[in-house]
């Protein structure tokens, strides 16, 4: 069954979509349903953090479903909240659509945002629709919390200090790769199935990422307080850069230390890529790259889900990756970036 967006008008879509919706913080005092929201923090840091997603940019409809860019887009934000250190709370979501899609398309991902929210305890509280000429756009703005003292900035890494990420690195970048491959290979042959037996971890670090609460946790529970801290949506050497640049120091990560999937090193193989590059600049695996005083070792070490990839140094001995076979080479930030053109 296809509903014309039309049919609803604008309002009797967000009403649609907005309906069942049930507050979970206390912070959030009034959501949908008036000129804005009405929110509360007496005594926190208020974090806010927005993206904005463009198709044919950030994602291709040809193999993502809706839902999963819903929970995708949802996460994405969170993401940039627990970088900080802070808990998400509140999110509003603004889409513009144009004519092909129905009311249960947009329902579908609107499931995805939902799902995501509930698994963070997030509430939804506001938002816009509107139309487009261009296909679909999709903004959402992320409130959330953080006690005065626990806000974590990029600009804190001080020279011995540890440098620490969480999970592994590259798979989301192959992920996108194989589903790229797949795309341009089945182009017009509608009868013809991708096979992604045995690469269902990379296609869902690239369609379904989760944001790392969990290490949030586990950090505060260990009483670790990070010296500085970022998500890794751009790759880990761009994001690495940006805490050296803030932070005015240098640093040393070594190869043989960087965490990579298994699945990740053998599709890189098979693209005959070099897997380091797509772990230092693959991005979008939102992962958590973190500093950590030098005190802290042990308590690092012993911590499940956390890789110590490397030490912080003085400004003036650079940024370089230590080789397998110990070579040093300059780290570059070569990360994605979406304004760059594309090649021809």
């Amino acid at each position: 069954m296809r509903t014309e967006i039309a049919t609803l008008g604008e309002f009797g879509l967000i009403r649609r979509l907005t309906e069942n919706i049930e507050l979970q913080n206390s912070s959030s005092k009034y959501g949908v349903g008036d000129d804005a929201a009405v929110l509360s923090y007496p005594d926190k840091q208020v974090l806010v953090t927005t993206d904005l997603l463009m198709e044919g940019i950030h994602f291709d409809l040809t193999y993502v479903p809706l839902k999963h860019l819903g929970y995708k887009a949802a996460m994405v934000n969170f993401s940039d909240i627990y970088a900080m250190n802070g808990l998400p709370r509140q999110i509003t979501v603004s889409i513009a659509l144009s004519k092909r899609f129905s009311v249960e398309d947009i329902e579908d991902f609107y499931a995805g945002v939902q799902l995501a929210c509930k698994m963070h305890q997030v509430d939804i509280v506001g938002g816009d629709t509107s139309s487009s000429l261009t296909g679909l756009a999709i903004s959402i703005t992320c409130i959330g919390e953080a006690d005065k003292d626990k806000v974590i900035y990029r600009n804190g890494a001080k020279d011995t200090d540890l440098i620490c990420v969480s999970g592994d690195l590259g798979a989301a970048y192959m992920g996108l790769q194989l589903l790229e491959r797949e795309k341009a290979v089945f182009k017009g042959e509608k009868e013809v199935q991708p096979d992604f037996a045995g690469k269902e971890y990379l296609l869902e670090r690239q369609l379904k990422p989760e944001a790392r609460k969990d290490i949030i946790e586990k950090l505060a529970k260990a009483n670790i307080r990070p010296t500085s801290m970022m998500d890794i949506s751009d790759g880990l050497s761009s994001e690495l850069m940006h805490i050296c640049t803030q932070s005015n120091v240098g640093c040393r990560v070594y190869e043989e230390h960087i965490p990579i999937d298994y699945q990740t090193a053998v599709m890189a193989e098979e693209f005959n890529m070099n897997l380091t590059t797509c772990a230092l600049n693959g991005g979008e695996d939102y992962e958590l790259l973190f500093t950590v005083p030098i005190a802290d070792h042990e308590k690092i070490t012993e911590m499940e889900g956390v890789k110590l990839i490397g030490h912080i140094t003085k400004k003036d001995l650079g940024c370089f990756l230590i080789t397998r076979d110990n070579q040093e080479f300059k780290l570059k930030a070569q990360g994605w970036n979406p304004l760059q053109e594309k090649k021809k």
